[in-house]
């Protein structure tokens, strides 16, 4: 309660804005007339309109503290005015009641300023909203048809956490855009597992198929056909990139047995030829120290004897074993001359046999021998080792044709 003993406030007497009346009624002038506000029976009236004064003071004060919080809060402010705007018909108050209506009609037309002013802003902070979260929505529907699988549900995380820290918009507005958020994971998601599912699928089939490849490949590891089984272990090969990749852990175990069957082939096959590499030089060498022997035959003095010597070089020769096709040409040339120096040396007069002739007969052994190979060749289907064969086969037919001519 305010103490009616403080001095009166500065400003119009209360006496112009209100009375007591004998009876210790107190009223107040309002622009419709008087209004009575209450009762003084304590003192003199002066004392009883100043008591009310002060009243008013604090509803004005009250207004003042209002007008200065209207722009902070305005929708309290707005709730505030219309209170004190409807409490003034019946506030005990003495003084410029007007003047407070006029000050709380400026201040609720303040506010529905300062509340129109807010609801654009925020309408427009709203559509911004909308839009950005429409922004990130149509970046989700992107990234969710994108196939970097890691990279793509990443990314959909990371903006679902930044739809969640934006501001809300109105609940239909929200929950339609979120369902399309949520419609691209969605979607995403069943992409994704599609995809591995398949993938999956490829790679059992592509461990089964590579256990067909490597049961293939042990088997050929131990062939001795090194032509053919060197083509099939290189079809193998294509077929096996072919067949895709298995499961990590199961695809370098699977890689591991097969190219241990591949390298065993391949260890074998170039042992085998390394030893025939061994032998032909040996072959080679044993040959030409039997070219050394036949060229130093000197039929001129005893051809009789340089054919007997030359029938067991001959022998010895075939003994030799073969040697490889670039260097039998050569060293078949020089046997033939020495034959050819040693049959003109013993020639008689009459007209000889060409089957007599010990270079004729070793051609037809040979000939022979080579044709018996071919056929092996062909069954085994080794066909360029059999096509090579041919060849050397059409030289000693053509060097047998030139001896019989010789002969005769």
């Amino acid at each position: 309660m305010a103490d009616i003993s403080s001095p009166l406030p500065l400003g119009p007497s209360p006496t112009v804005f209100g009375r007591v009346a004998p009876d210790g009624t107190v009223y107040v002038l309002t622009a419709d007339g008087e209004r009575e506000v209450g009762s003084w029976q304590a003192g003199k009236p002066e004392e009883g309109l100043a008591y009310y004064a002060r009243r008013f003071e604090d509803l004005s004060a009250e207004v003042t503290l209002l007008e200065r919080r209207a722009e902070m809060d305005p929708t309290r402010a707005a709730a505030s005015a219309t209170r004190l705007r409807e409490n003034l018909a019946t506030a005990a108050v003495v003084g410029d009641i007007g003047a407070l209506e006029r000050r709380l009609d400026v201040v609720a037309a303040k506010v529905v300023e300062l509340q129109q002013v807010a609801a654009a802003q925020k309408a427009e902070q709203r559509a911004a909203a909308a839009a950005e979260k429409a922004a990130l929505i149509e970046e989700a529907e992107k990234v969710a048809e994108t196939n970097d699988w890691r990279k793509a549900d990443e990314t959909l995380r990371t903006l679902v956490d930044r739809w969640k820290a934006m501001p809300r918009l109105d609940r239909k507005t929200d929950d339609e855009l979120w369902g399309r958020l949520s419609g691209a994971r969605g979607h995403f998601q069943r992409r994704r597992r599609a995809h591995f599912a398949e993938l999956d699928d490829k790679r059992k089939s592509a461990k089964t198929r590579k256990e067909e490849l490597i049961a293939e490949a042990e088997k050929l590891a131990t062939s001795t056909s090194w032509g053919p089984t060197s083509a099939r272990f290189r079809d193998l090969m294509v077929e096996w990139k072919a067949a895709g990749g298995a499961a990590k852990g199961v695809e370098e175990s699977l890689w591991t047995r097969f190219k241990a069957a591949q390298d065993e082939f391949f260890r074998r096959r170039n042992e085998s030829r390394a030893e025939r590499t061994a032998a032909d030089k040996a072959n080679i060498d044993a040959k030409k120290e039997l070219l050394a022997e036949a060229e130093a035959l000197d039929p001129s003095k005893d051809a009789a004897g340089a054919k007997k010597q030359l029938r067991d070089i001959q022998r010895r020769w075939e003994a030799a074993g073969p040697v490889p096709r670039d260097a039998v040409q050569g060293l078949e040339r020089r046997l033939a001359a020495v034959e050819e120096k040693v049959r003109g040396a013993g020639e008689k007069r009459w007209k000889p046999d060409p089957s007599d002739s010990p270079i004729v007969q070793r051609l037809e052994e040979s000939i022979g021998k080579l044709e018996k190979r071919i056929t092996r060749l062909r069954d085994a289907g080794q066909e360029k080792e059999a096509g090579e064969a041919e060849t050397a086969l059409a030289t000693q037919r053509s060097w047998l044709e030139q001896a019989i001519r010789s002969v005769r």
